[in-house]
């Protein structure tokens, strides 16, 4: 009996439709000798929708007509199987419901990738793909990512990072602040952002407003750290758990400017007439052009940096480094990576089916790493306590 695997995307996200190019691409790798394949596309209002159409990429193109193709749907615990059913399905319906049995959420952005949909799964019992709840909250939160990076002795640029409220009401304290800590030039970003959006790099204190007003535009947490000059971006992916992990090779995205942009990750392609296909239409050299020794410091510290947020799963750790003092900075952690980041495994000699495989397997090992652990204990603590007739009076149900 194959196993029922239920993939997740879309969300009420800024990086929807990104998710939706990494779920279908992940979808249609997934061994479909070994497992089923269940899609669950959530709309950006939240709604739940599974349907056959939902595997090919070009229905997209019409949301609206294809929507009118699916059906929507929700997840119910029943005799501890999580099953998935069809809403409005009456008695003699054909749409009959499915035991799904883990979840591979291919999601990107906040109100998904930051442990929203994590716990969801948690509260279901539902054994899933990729990162806890704690390790995607910290990977989304660039500032407490920082955090517990420097508690690791692992390197990061230090920041000034603020909220919305605090930046308006005295905009002349945050500024001294930045100008005397950070100096220019320097980057702003919103703290819970992934995808380039709503970053900018400022040359000079005439630019911090705009910049810190179009973050702001975005997410109510602001981060602003030091550009790097002379810099090269790296990237590097990590498969596994916090028992045992690997990284992969080392990638070199091409920049069109001095920030990687929404537009150099995911429309490379499209925006020479092709299709784009995610974080695959991404210029980059693999493996990137990198003496032995610095692709080897990369890579154990990536597995460093995996291990100290306690990751799972594949994860994309995007790194920096000052070609003026050749120093490693770790940048940002991609929980979810565009793609699942499949094009460096691919490099690495793991294919696509093979990394949907390994990442199916490591989400059974953690629910049953979980399942022996204590979540209840006996206890008698209810039998002996009473309100009395007068608290009664006042409940109401």
């Amino acid at each position: 009996m194959k196993t029922n695997v239920a993939v997740f995307y879309g969300c009420r996200s800024v990086e929807h439709e990104v998710s939706i190019i990494s779920a279908v691409q992940a979808m249609r790798a997934i061994d479909r000798e070994k497992y089923d394949v269940t899609p669950v596309y959530v709309t950006k209002d939240g709604e739940m929708y599974t349907g056959s159409d939902l595997f090919t990429i070009e229905e997209y193109r019409n949301m609206p007509e294809l929507l009118k193709k699916c059906k929507k749907v929700y997840l119910v615990k029943e005799n501890r199987n999580v099953v998935m059913k069809y809403e409005n399905a009456g008695l003699f319906s054909s749409k009959k419901p499915v035991n799904i049995d883990v979840a591979f959420p291919v999601v990107h952005g906040t109100n998904c990738e930051d442990g929203t949909i994590e716990g969801y799964f948690e509260y279901l019992g539902l054994p899933y793909v990729g990162c806890d709840i704690i390790s995607s909250a910290v990977g989304m939160d660039k500032a407490i990512f920082k955090d517990v990076l420097k508690g690791a002795g692992l390197p990061v640029l230090d920041c000034v990072c603020f909220r919305a409220r605090e930046y308006m009401t005295d905009k002349e304290s945050i500024t001294a602040e930045i100008t005397e800590k950070i100096g220019f030039p320097l980057i702003v970003k919103p703290v819970n952002l992934g995808s380039s959006v709503g970053i900018t790099k400022v040359n000079a204190i005439e630019e911090l407003d705009d910049a810190i007003t179009l973050a702001l535009s975005f997410a109510d947490r602001i981060l602003v750290e030091h550009a790097v000059s002379a810099i090269r971006e790296i990237n590097c992916s990590v498969l596994g758990d916090t028992d045992s992990c690997t990284a992969s090779v080392c990638e070199e995205p091409f920049m069109n400017d001095e920030i990687l942009s929404y537009e150099d990750k995911y429309m490379g392609n499209s925006k020479n007439g092709g299709q784009s296909k995610g974080m695959a239409s991404l210029g980059r050299k693999i493996p990137a052009d990198l003496s032995e020794e610095k692709s080897k410091e990369i890579r154990d510290l990536a597995c460093k940096i995996f291990k100290a947020i306690g990751a799972s799963g594949v994860v994309r750790i995007d790194f920096i480094i000052d070609t003026e003092t050749d120093t490693v900075y770790a940048n940002e952690i991609n929980t979810i990576p565009g793609s699942l980041a499949f094009y460096l495994w691919e490099a690495s000699g793991i294919k696509y089916p093979e990394l949907c495989d390994r990442l199916i397997e490591l989400a059974f090992r953690r629910q049953r790493s979980r399942e022996n652990l204590t979540f209840t204990i006996d206890t008698n603590i209810l039998s002996g306590i009473s309100f009395g007739t007068k608290g009664s009076k006042g409940a109401k149900m």
